[in-house]
């Protein structure tokens, strides 16, 4: 019984640790295209990013999250918050480039982000 009791207990642990090492996917089925489309709404979400507006909840998840997923390289993303990461930077660089920069001066002001992912960023077809 103590041996079950201790199984229990270290599932519970590693649970809770591997839950720690990734984001929440509670907002993984937003639809971004959606948002993308909509200027109300994509108003939204970047007055919320750059703090100029309130934010959803699910605005306010990426807000507190992006600084850590630029610097661990979106290592706690799940392959859909990839995949969303990649479609709304391809769509900001190619419709809304003055938006890219400003979020670019909020969450990377050296640059140090932008050379880390550049060579990245080209395989995906992305010009930064």
């Amino acid at each position: 019984m103590k041996f079950v009791a201790a199984l229990l207990v270290a599932s519970v642990a590693v649970l809770a640790v591997e839950a720690a090492n990734q984001y929440t996917t509670k907002y993984d089925n937003i639809d971004l295209d959606d948002i993308l489309k909509n200027q109300r709404l994509y108003k939204k979400y970047f007055e919320c990013l750059t703090g100029n507006g309130k934010c959803t909840p699910d605005g306010k998840e990426l807000k507190e999250h992006l600084p850590d997923a630029l610097k661990t390289g979106c290592s706690k993303c799940s392959e859909k918050q990839r995949a969303g990461s990649e479609k709304v930077i391809k769509h900001l660089l190619k419709n809304k480039p003055q938006d890219y920069a400003v979020l670019e001066k909020i969450y990377d002001p050296s640059g140090i982000y932008k050379k880390k992912y550049e060579a990245e960023a080209k395989k995906l077809g992305i010009n930064v």
